[in-house]
């Protein structure tokens, strides 16, 4: 089906339309964002003789929501550039617009009577053929279209996004009987590549398949309060990170939310699922009840189920509400003996078996709310989805949990979760017991590298739909796995292309990835023709392994760190100049020495989520694995017909003395982290890899050689040193920086002018990497740097700005 979209209006500004019209910015599209004309003039209008005409006033709405939308944190775009996308209206005087725009989407109050209004007055302008959605949570699809034409039904479908749209993944489709299917298709297909999303296609049922199974499982949560005597600490101790759910866990992402979301889908629920076996647990619980009736709905009141509040000392304290009384009080520590099991097993399917078996509240939370989230989402098959695997889908993209159910039931084990769940009055439904009767015992499998799932009314394993253009290294790693060590894999993707996965703690980086990545660039010049260095970790890389540089640091090894800084120095320049193409595939966190083999990549492949930056200078030294030399070559490629322009000096130097971290891939563009033609951004974090493969693919076809390193590069020697120190010391003299950050400053602007040379003068890499090696060991030694190092070490913190 031939359908490109390269304009978009959006219909309603609210929390949701604006960000909406934001995140499609963020990928370029064109974007109408229209909102109501205000009934009433404010006093400061009034004040300036303005009458409710005024274009200033009628689009008062709409340029308020979005200018608010901007200013939230995080931002809900790439980059502020990309406002220029978006253009802003009323309904009185730009609905007409309509006509020009391949998608309308539909994002106004959550009311039937007003929404079918607006379709109305869409249906008066609307190019026959235009893809229609609406953004509803709750309402069902098909009666929004009623008495509309039939091309509009065709074209009409529900798209609901989650909040906030950029960094929640979840895009529900939802068709009704009239909608074409090969318009769903394409939403499904689009919502995937171009917007970045986890597409699940879902039935006209109440709240869809996210909401229904996630606010089952809050409330569940709820009413087990009482029943277990578990405070909100515990609840939330017990429902994060360690359980592979958000760190804002139950009722602090209740607060994020808004309890008043929450409560108007409970609600919601109860009055529309009348014979859901669950239907009693979607009432509010006494507690709950009084914190609606008080106001006390989370962030948007100021308290919900936490409160900050001030000490007498003036520094800010988060107290935490007692849910018997009612009362704010200070937090109190938790433990638990199962949760200190947990601790040293990284495999989150491992751990959940020790939650299965803990004796203490973190066992029993567990059994009770999992038993219970098992007979739930078993029970809603067929109604909310025909496949099993569509209810992971948007559990892990809609509300961030690393295991959807039935990924979490078949970690438990199918046939152990089912008689457990008997002993706590749970009950499978009667095809899981089918399946286990078949000799099934598990909800998903691999074969020959391919993820099946259950499908149910076949009784056999079916591939997962969707999938067929992803790399997902789980999958093949078993079979594919050439070469290995502590610190990465070395798997064969196929084509001729090898893939360096890390699997160290936080994907940091020490002497096992360094040796890693030379023997994958081994392996690829001689047998294979092109290198990705990917991995599917929650980040790329927090960076070197500041642990081993704090050893040898103490310890005065300083033969050992020199030759362990020139090793990385040494890989750097091998991704760069090696005979066969090397693409780097970074994601999230990119920090540190991770940025630096970017910095050095033949082509970077980055997701559109990548946070990206050189910040060394936060445990008090400089980038010693090219970094400092790579910012230095870029500055010098930014001079003009000999004229040296210090402000690309100075613009590189404050982008590492600040430790600068992009917000987005588009950002480390604008932070000259990437260069213009060497880079591309993936919308969709599974499609990284796959992308990154067919680029290493086009390079090697396209007749790559290998590079000749630089002999060229300008640096400013003195003139650019007497620009560096007196910054520096006018930064100390007006206590801006510490007298250690003015060190450090000096030592980055040496290295970056090249030395103490008289003159500018043209160097070489090597030259640079010399310098940055002898400044990195210098600092390395400081005392004030040992400190930062250690309190990092300490506090359990990665490199971050």
């Amino acid at each position: 089906m031939k359908r490109s979209i390269n304009k978009v209006a959006v219909l309603g500004s609210g929390i949701m339309g604006s960000r909406i019209a934001c995140h499609f910015a963020n990928i370029g599209v064109e974007v109408l964002l229209l909102d109501i004309a205000p009934k009433e003039l404010l006093p400061e209008e009034q004040a300036k003789g303005l009458a409710l005409d005024n274009p200033a006033v009628k689009n008062r709405i709409v340029n308020t929501a979005l200018q608010t939308a901007v200013k939230t944190n995080p931002s809900p775009v790439y980059s502020k550039k990309v406002l220029n996308k978006i253009k802003t209206g009323n309904f009185d005087d730009d609905m007409s617009k309509i006509a020009g725009f391949d998608w309308v989407i539909e994002v106004v109050v959550e009311n039937l009577d007003i929404k079918k209004k607006v379709f109305e007055q869409v249906e008066q302008f609307r190019k026959a053929g235009t893809l229609i959605t609406s953004n509803t949570s709750g309402i069902p699809i098909h009666l929004m279209a009623e008495g509309r034409s039939e091309d509009f039904k065709a074209h009409f479908c529900g798209t609901h996004f989650f909040n906030p749209p950029r960094y929640l993944k979840l895009l529900e489709v939802i068709p009704t009987p009239h909608t074409k299917p090969e318009i769903v298709d394409f939403l499904m297909h689009y919502g995937d590549k171009f917007l970045g999303k986890t597409t699940v296609l879902c039935k006209d049922t109440p709240a869809f398949i996210a909401n229904r199974v996630g606010v089952y499982s809050i409330m569940a949560l709820l009413h087990l309060v009482d029943k277990l005597d578990l405070t909100v600490e515990e609840v939330d101790k017990f429902t994060g990170p360690a359980l592979g759910r958000p760190k804002s866990a139950t009722f602090r992402t209740s607060d994020v939310v808004g309890l008043d979301t929450m409560i108007k889908v409970a609600k919601g629920l109860y009055d529309n699922c009348p014979d859901d076996k669950a239907h009693e647990l979607f009432k509010l619980p006494a507690y709950v009840q009084k914190m609606e009736e008080n106001k006390w709905l989370g962030d948007k009141t100021n308290q919900g189920f936490y409160k900050k509040t001030k000490t007498a000392d003036g520094k800010t304290e988060i107290l935490a509400l007692d849910l018997k009384t009612l009362e704010y009080k200070p937090q109190q520590k938790v433990k638990s003996a199962t949760l200190e099991m947990t601790k040293p097993i990284e495999n989150l399917r491992e751990r959940m078996k020790i939650f299965a078996k803990g004796k203490d509240k973190a066992g029993e939370l567990f059994r009770h709310s999992s038993f219970g989230l098992f007979e739930y989402v078993s029970d809603r098959i067929p109604e909310i989805s025909d496949e099993l695997y569509r209810i992971d889908d948007a559990m892990r993209a809609g509300f961030g949990w690393e295991l959807g159910p039935f990924e979490l039931w078949d970690a438990v084990g199918v046939k152990e979760a089912i008689e457990g769940m008997e002993q706590y009055g749970n009950k499978a439904a009667a095809w899981v017991h089918e399946m286990l009767d078949a000799g099934n015992t598990s909800f998903y499998k691999v074969e020959g590298g391919i993820k099946k799932y259950y499908d149910i009314p076949s009784k056999s394993y079916k591939a997962l739909q969707g999938t067929d253009d992803f790399i997902i290294l789980d999958n093949i790693r078993e079979n594919k796995t050439l070469w290995k060590n502590s610190g990465v894999s070395i798997i064969d993707l196929g084509d001729g292309i090898l893939n360096v996965e890390f699997h160290t703690k936080m994907n940091t980086i020490g002497g096992d990835v360094i040796s890693g990545i030379n023997k994958a660039i081994d392996m690829a010049e001689k047998d294979y023709r092109g290198l990705v260095i990917g991995n599917d970790g929650a980040n790329f890389s927090a960076g070197a392994n500041v642990g081993m540089i704090f050893m040898m640091a103490v310890e005065q090894e300083w033969d050992e760190l020199n030759m362990a800084i020139r090793m990385f120095q040494n890989t750097s320049m091998r991704i760069r100049y090696s005979s066969i193409p090397v693409v780097v595939a970074p994601h999230n966190l990119t920090l540190g020495g991770g940025c630096e083999f970017s910095l050095h990549a033949d082509h970077v492949q980055l997701s559109a989520e990548t946070y990206m930056g050189l910040v060394e200078f936060g445990v008090g030294v400089i980038p010693g694995g090219g970094g400092t030399k790579e910012f230095a070559l870029r500055a010098s490629d930014e001079f003009k017909d000999d004229q040296i322009v210090q402000n690309a000096l100075k613009d590189r130097f404050l982008t590492i003395g600040m430790a600068k971290v992009s917000t987005s891939g588009y950002e480390a563009y604008e932070l000259g982290y990437l260069q213009k033609d060497k880079f591309s951004i993936s919308m969709n974090r599974n499609r990284l890899l796959a992308d990154a493969k067919a680029k290493a693919i086009e390079l090697a076809d396209a007749g790559y050689t290998k590079p000749v390193q630089r002999t060229d590069i300008k640096v400013l020697g003195k003139q650019g040193l007497g620009i560096v120190y007196a910054g520096a010391n006018s930064m100390y003299a007006g206590h801006y920086i510490s007298e250690h950050d003015k060190k450090i400053s000096e030592k980055l602007g040496y290295v970056m002018c090249g030395g103490d040379l008289s003159s500018p003068t043209e160097v070489s890499e090597q030259y640079l990497l010399d310098l940055e090696r002898e400044a990195f060991l210098s600092l390395a030694g400081e005392r004030k740097s040992l400190e930062r190092i250690q309190s990092i070490i300490t506090k359990g913190k990665t490199l971050r700005n």
